[in-house]
C-alpha cells in the first residue's frame, strides 16, 4: 500500500516535489507514495490555480498537517533554508516524520548517506561517499562532487556544481550554476550567488558572488 503523504509548500518548489514524488510512483510496478495533498500558510492565487489544475488538494495552513502527523508523512517544498529547517522542526515536534525522496532519474553513488526529508530531483548526480543532511534540496542539474558534506536544510540550486571534499553548513544556499571548487567549506547560513566560482572558503553567513566570488556581505539573512 502507498503511504500518505503531505508536501509543504504551494509554490514552485513544492509542485517540483509533487512531480518527484509522481516519476516515483510511475516508475515502480506499484505507487509508493499517496499524495494526500499541500499545506501553505499563505499561497497566491495562482499557485492555488496550479494545484487545482493537476488534481491536489489544498488542505489549508500548516495547522493542518497537526492531526495527521502521526499517520502521514511530510516533506517541506521550500526553497528558503532558513524557513524549511523552521518549519520542519515544527512538524517534527508535532510528530511528523519526514520523507525521502529521490527522483528515479537522478544517480546515487556508492555509500552515500542520504537524510530524512531530503529532496533529490531529476537529472542530479551524487557522487561516492556523499553525506546529505536532513532536508536538503538538490535541484535539477545539480552535481555533488566524491566525498562532499552537505549539512542540514542546505539548497543546491539548478546546475549548480558542489566539487570533491567540500563542505557546506547548515541552511547555505548554492545558487544556480555556481560551482564550489574541491576541498573547500562553506559556512553555515551562507549564500553562494547564481554562476559564481567559489575559490576560496566562504564564511558562515556571508554572501559571495562572481568569478571569483567575493564577499559581499555578513548580514545572517540566508
Amino acid at each position: 500500500m502507498p503511504e500518505d503523504v503531505v508536501v509543504v509548500g504551494a509554490g514552485g518548489f513544492g509542485r517540483e516535489t509533487l512531480d518527484v514524488i509522481e516519476a516515483i510512483n510511475d516508475a515502480g510496478p506499484e505507487p509508493v507514495w499517496n499524495i494526500v495533498g499541500v499545506v501553505d500558510d499563505g499561497p497566491a492565487e495562482i499557485q492555488l490555480e496550479r494545484l487545482r489544475d493537476r488534481g491536489v488538494a489544498m488542505l489549508g495552513g500548516l495547522d493542518a498537517y497537526r492531526s495527521m502527523a502521526l499517520t502521514t508523512r511530510f516533506v517541506v517544498g521550500i526553497g528558503s533554508p532558513r524557513a524549511r529547517a523552521r518549519i520542519a522542526a515544527s512538524l517534527e515536534e508535532w510528530g511528523g516524520r519526514a520523507a525521502t525522496l529521490v527522483h528515479p532519474a537522478a544517480v546515487v553513488g556508492a555509500r552515500a548517506v542520504v537524510g530524512a526529508g531530503v529532496v533529490i530531483c531529476g537529472g542530479v548526480q551524487v557522487s561516492t561517499n556523499v553525506v546529505l543532511g536532513e532536508h536538503v534540496h538538490l535541484n535539477p542539474g545539480a552535481i555533488i562532487g566524491h566525498d562532499a558534506v552537505l549539512e542540514s536544510c542546505v539548497s543546491v540550486n539548478p546546475g549548480a556544481i558542489v566539487s570533491g571534499e567540500v563542505r557546506v553548513g547548515r541552511e547555505s544556499l548554492i545558487g544556480a550554476g555556481a560551482v564550489v571548487l574541491q576541498n573547500l567549506a562553506v559556512g553555515e547560513e551562507a549564500i553562494v550567488g547564481a554562476s559564481a566560482c567559489v575559490t576560496k572558503n566562504v564564511a558562515s553567513r556571508g554572501t559571495v558572488a562572481g568569478v571569483p566570488a567575493r564577499l559581499l556581505g555578513r548580514d545572517g539573512n540566508a
